[in-house]
């Protein structure tokens, strides 16, 4: 069925941004409702083109890079769900359409011709938003694409976009104060001298921020009477007794099903068991324990996950149903059996992420979408106990054992 789909045209060469001044106009008020501030480092003589690598936390930090960038135009590169029924209006702002997590040569081609025509080419290369306000992987492939590109590297470094909005309850806090830093941090010339791994670490090290760390160092309250529902879909795990998928949310509360240990989440972001001392205040110091727990199961070699599924496949801008299928993932990466379109196999050594949702459109809850070059499938697990959340965290833990592996580290 899918083979006779037409699919998204990458290798259509990207146009250069119309209503740029209408994108700008329409952001100002988003802007002034959180206060946000924006600060310039080292952009001195800095003209378009330059490359602008973007933290990614919320829909507002497109709006933050439209107004920082102001007046130059921009492609930015955007995930192909980011097109859905919205095509030639996601083109004609000049926007790059992607599969995430997925080697795509007409993407690089597409980002040479914009900064070849004098425009700003914009990534967001942690590729999803922050689950807990904390810097995502970033791809060795930035570094490359960075030398080969021989223009400036800029990063815009936004805080206070998860305070606001966190990716497990995108609701409105209204918080204010928001902050923004736009910093050269590569000339070519240095382009030029430096190694890509010389320029990965510049890049790295750039693009380290802690939302939760500058919420509470500035003093934020947020007052949302519901602020920690949702929170649960990262902090998957007990921490108190080490159950997993057993974790609830309500109101300020999160809690644990199994053992009945609760804690508040402060009006600064941080979480107080109600009784009992408090083993993790910051939530990211929680989520960074999950990580070790899965690195552990990967490196005994017991990592494995297996359920049943519904899938829908997006190979362009429509969702088309594929039905029922089987997905594990283990050791050697996700395999996907479906009923109508064969085995898809993404080994764990080919992929250093992946990109989950949490209760996706309103459809079937929270899901995971694996891309290929020609494909994007929302695999919704069904009737099981699960945590796309564990999922991406073994994906990244998969791969870089996998690699130190055949290292010989």
């Amino acid at each position: 069925m899918l083979d006779q789909v037409p699919r998204f045209d990458t290798a259509r060469a990207p146009q250069r941004q119309h209503l740029g001044w209408l994108i700008r106009l329409l952001s100002i008020p988003v802007l002034w409702k959180h206060g946000n501030r924006l600060t310039r480092h080292g952009m001195e003589g800095v003209k378009a083109p330059y490359f602008l690598l973007c933290n990614h936390n919320a829909f507002m930090d497109f709006m933050v890079a439209s107004r920082a960038i102001w007046p130059a135009r921009a492609n930015f590169v955007v995930a192909i769900d980011g097109f859905l029924h919205r095509e030639w209006l996601l083109r004609y702002i000049g926007c790059i359409c992607t599969r995430k997590f997925t080697t795509d040569l007409p993407l690089i081609r597409s980002m040479l011709r914009a900064a070849k025509n004098g425009d700003v080419v914009a990534l967001y290369p942690e590729a999803r938003y922050s689950l807990c306000g904390t810097t995502a992987v970033i791809p060795p492939s930035v570094g490359k694409l960075a030398k080969k590109m021989k223009i400036p590297v800029v990063v815009l470094l936004c805080h206070g976009h998860h305070i606001n909005s966190p990716f497990w309850n995108l609701t409105d806090r209204g918080v204010r104060g928001t902050e923004a830093e736009l910093t050269c941090i590569l000339r070519p010339e240095e382009l030029e001298s430096l190694t890509v791994d010389e320029i990965n670490e510049r890049i790295r090290a750039a693009m380290v921020y802690d939302d939760y760390a500058w919420q509470k160092e500035r003093g934020i309250r947020v007052t949302y009477p519901r602020r920690a529902e949702g929170l649960h879909k990262v902090l998957y795990q007990c921490c108190r007794c080490g159950t997993e998928y057993h974790m609830r949310s309500q109101g300020t509360r999160l809690y644990c099903e199994k053992c009945g240990t609760g804690w508040e989440m402060t009006e600064l972001g941080q979480l107080q068991a109600v009784s009992g001392p408090t083993r993790f205040s910051h939530i990211p110091d929680w989520y960074e324990w999950e990580r070790l727990n899965v690195r552990r199961e990967v490196e005994e070699g017991r990592y494995h996950f297996t359920c049943q599924t519904h899938v829908d496949a997006l190979p362009r801008d429509r969702f088309i149903p594929i039905g029922k299928a089987r997905l594990t993932h283990d050791m050697t990466g996700f395999t996907l059996e479906t009923e109508r379109e064969g085995t898809v196999h993404i080994p764990a050594a080919s992929q250093y992420s992946c990109h989950i949702e949490y209760e996706y459109l309103g459809k079937y809850g929270d899901c995971i979408d694996l891309n290929t070059p020609t494909d994007t499938l929302y695999i919704y697990p069904e009737d099981c106990d699960f945590s796309v959340t564990k999922m991406a965290l073994a994906t990244e833990e998969l791969y870089d054992f996998t690699h130190r592996k055949r290292a010989g580290k």
